[in-house]
């Protein structure tokens, strides 16, 4: 299976780039991974928030399809512990699909078309995070959960 994260925009700093990449490649140890930046919306002014997440909604539906499980990160999602999160990956693991796509959106959120098709959503916590931050809290927590699946030392309990 392969393990997708789709994020709405680019890293603009350089420092919290090079800590994504390093779990990025961690991560392709454990299984394959690839991260997928959506290009920013250009000329975004003239448009309303429900526009704007439209337009969003299409690039991110335009990269799935019927057969990924797409699971969004979002506020309103289903948290988990750090050994939660890694029994929800093994039971995706284990369900046979082919990929597993998560999704960051912009930074209005999702468009009711996203949410009609996501068939889960996950939070990392109640609180707000830039979505550049986000990036680095999932793929740390991912490659963290890798860790717990495989009994190594990384997780501390």
């Amino acid at each position: 299976m392969t393990i997708k994260l789709l994020a709405i925009g680019k890293t603009d700093d350089p420092s919290l780039q090079k800590l994504i990449t390093t779990y990025v490649n961690r991560l392709g140890h454990y299984n394959k991974f690839e991260l997928e930046i959506i290009p920013d919306l250009k000329k975004t002014k003239n448009l309303t928030v429900d526009q704007q997440k439209a337009l969003e909604g299409k690039l991110i539906l335009d990269k799935t399809s019927n057969s990924d499980f797409l699971v969004l990160l979002d506020e309103n999602g289903k948290q988990f512990s750090s050994e939660g999160f890694s029994e929800y990956i093994q039971k995706r693991l284990n369900s046979g699909m082919k990929q597993l796509i998560f999704v960051i959106g912009g930074p209005y959120g999702f468009s009711e078309e996203v949410y009609a098709r996501a068939n889960g959503k996950v939070s990392l916590s109640k609180m707000t995070f830039s979505h550049q931050m986000v990036r680095l809290f999932f793929v740390e927590q991912l490659y963290r959960a890798f860790t717990i699946l495989k009994n190594e030392p990384y997780h501390h309990k």
